[in-house]
């Protein structure tokens, strides 16, 4: 392949391609129909001496030259459009709506914030809160049901630091821990809270699909023991609502016991085994990237978080 040769409009579809996973996709994105992204992609493999996409039932999968090759081409035409994008951005001026998915909880922790920031800088600026019902929002990203997505969402992001190609970004917001919650005056709250009386006391569930299983299931399987869920809720202020007037105990992050609206009256205990930490993470797909407005607003809710954090709002 000669460089001087190759259509550079063909990196511009094998960006679109890669970082989409989908042509039908990637065509709406760069205005073009599905064949003509289809005829792209045959003239680059020709030109690379690679099938660099191969189509799968859910999209395209990239081999492995694809994956050496993309983060070159994504970062010289992230350069090209910053070089040739006029520095006239003005945020006061920007009409645009938003689509977030969180929790409920971390939704009125972020949200009061947010609209004082966007009523002050970007008037302009819609949010529609969008409800997060699994714990693996890729898919939702992928397909742009949704622009950015907040959560505890265990495993992905380790499962993303090995996949190169992936179009998912990522940053950390804050890093909580999981304890066990109770109204005051439970049976359990005056004394040490053991394995044995953990397990046969019984529990409330927030969980957004319903599915009465959760992280703490399968710590406890691991020791041999199980422990009964007689309600699963799907909102963290429901949780403790109920937590707070009945003898249900759940286990939530610590720092969510204040959003349940009942923090005075409820008590958080050490749980009597080991589990891992809640890492919340802030996701978005690649296409908003670049994008100023988007990143306006993953600039300002990380500046949320770090003043929750700094005058106890947000209790880690």
């Amino acid at each position: 392949m000669s460089f001087l040769t190759l259509d550079l409009n063909l990196l511009r579809v094998f960006d679109a391609v890669m970082s989409e996973q989908n042509l039908t996709r990637a065509a709406n994105r760069l205005a073009m129909t599905q064949p003509a992204v289809s005829n792209a992609l045959k003239r680059l493999r020709d030109a690379m001496g690679d099938e660099l996409l191969i189509r799968t039932a859910h999209g395209v999968r990239p081999t492995p030259r694809a994956e050496e090759l993309w983060p070159t081409v994504r970062n010289a035409l992230a350069e090209l459009e910053a070089a040739l994008t006029p520095e006239g951005f003005d945020l006061a001026k920007t009409k645009t709506t938003f689509r977030l998915a969180m929790a409920d909880a971390p939704a009125a922790l972020w949200l009061p914030m947010l609209v004082q920031d966007i009523q002050h800088e970007a008037p302009g600026m819609n949010v529609r809160m969008m409800p997060l019902t699994t714990r693996d929002p890729r898919a939702i990203l992928l397909r742009g049901d949704v622009d950015l997505t907040i959560g505890f969402f265990p495993g992905v992001v380790n499962q993303m630091a090995t996949e190169p190609s992936t179009p998912i970004r990522h940053e950390r917001l804050y890093t909580g821990q999981y304890v066990c919650v109770m109204r005051r005056g439970h049976p359990l709250a005056s004394q040490d809270l053991t394995l044995d009386a953990y397990c046969e006391a019984n529990h409330l569930l927030v969980s957004f699909s319903g599915r009465a299983h959760g992280q703490v299931n399968d710590v406890l399987a691991q020791l041999g023991r199980e422990r009964r869920i007689l309600l699963t809720v799907n909102q963290f202020y429901t949780g403790g609502s109920v937590v707070a007037s009945s003898d249900l105990i759940t286990v939530l992050p610590r720092h969510l016991i204040a959003s349940t609206g009942r923090a005075d009256e409820l008590i958080a205990k050490e749980l009597p085994f080991p589990m891992p930490p809640v890492h919340v993470d802030m996701l978005w797909h690649e296409r908003d990237a670049r994008n100023p407005a988007h990143r306006w607003l993953r600039g300002k809710l990380a500046e949320a978080t770090d003043h929750a954090i700094g005058s106890g709002m947000l209790k880690l």
